[in-house]
């Protein structure tokens, strides 16, 4: 019995020493980066007319919009989106009215804290009060399939990857600042900002609006899609308004407010260290009711209002 507990023994340290010399387990390998394999070309784009409406594409380094999220499914598969590439609704991709393509936006759930990085590389979405349409997965991701659409946040991230190569050098800050001209008609400068669907050229940028919760600083390097889903703290409610502008003297919003009428009000706003006149109206309790009330302000002559999420 001891020779056989002493073979035991030397038996058991010999494993013991086995396991001891293995090497640990390797790292599970970093998320595959999502470029389409038909990836198109980097491009601005020129200003253009949907429902009497113009849009001016941009460079906007400092885009960051609340806003209501939908997503386009089978219909469009196989077809080129606006900078050539093919859509397929299994890549992490969405469509923007006024982005470069192709860049990388970060878009935050507001209804659940999930937040994703996608490519946008598409034009669209132009049902009014929509400010980007997503892909099926991505729109999967985030869970907005079976609601269709969702309060979301919209963070330009930086360009995204071209060919599997990386992307091409940001514009240098004095050009993307500028705005194309208009092709007719007057350019009022006090009474447009930085909204989407603006009817006239708009003027030099004016502060964007409050967000609704705060997204960690790291979270705002250049990365691409992943596919990574983050949990990110939001409000535990947001209301939403329809808003027709913001600006910086309460004379312009009251004309604005004059010439609409309706159940308008001019909400104030204070940001680095100034005050900004928002013309809008709300709260309002559905994403139902806030596009009737924007079916209706626009049918007033307002093209430029648009739907905003706020605190």
């Amino acid at each position: 019995m001891r020779l056989l507990a002493r073979v035991s023994g030397v038996s058991a340290a010999a494993v013991l020493a086995a396991c001891a010399s293995q090497p640990p387990p390797a790292p599970p390998p970093p998320p595959t980066v999502q470029v389409p394999a038909s990836a198109g070309v980097y491009k601005v784009g020129q200003p253009y007319q949907i429902e009497n409406v113009w849009y001016y594409p941009r460079e906007q380094p400092d885009y960051d919009e609340t806003g209501i999220a939908s997503w386009y499914g089978p219909t469009f598969y196989g077809k080129k989106t606006a900078n050539g590439e093919i859509y397929t609704g299994d890549m992490l991709t969405a469509a923007h009215k006024t982005l470069p393509m192709p860049v990388n936006v970060r878009v935050t759930n507001l209804d659940n804290g999930k937040s994703l990085v996608v490519r946008v590389n598409d034009r669209g979405p132009f049902s009014r009060g929509r400010i980007i349409d997503l892909s099926k997965r991505a729109a999967e991701l985030l869970d907005i399939i079976q609601s269709g659409t969702a309060r979301v946040r919209v963070t330009y991230m930086g360009r995204s990857n071209l060919n599997g190569g990386a992307p091409p050098p940001e514009t240098p800050p004095a050009i993307a600042s500028a705005v194309p001209a208009a092709p007719s008609g007057k350019v009022d400068s006090a009474a447009l900002g930085i909204l989407p669907g603006a009817a006239v050229a708009p003027p030099a940028k004016v502060q964007g609006m409050p967000m609704p919760a705060p997204i960690p600083s790291e979270m705002f390097a250049n990365v691409q899609p992943t596919g990574q889903v983050t949990q990110v703290p939001v409000p535990p409610a947001t209301k939403l308004y329809v808003q027709v502008g913001a600006f910086s003297k309460r004379e312009n919003a009251q004309a604005m407010l004059n010439k609409l009428g309706g159940n308008l009000q001019i909400s104030p706003l204070q940001r680095g260290g100034q005050t900004l006149y928002r013309v809008r109206t709300g709260p309002l309790s559905s994403v139902k009711e806030a596009d009737t009330a924007l079916s209706r302000i626009s049918g007033a002559g307002a093209n430029d209002a648009h739907i905003v999420v706020d605190q």
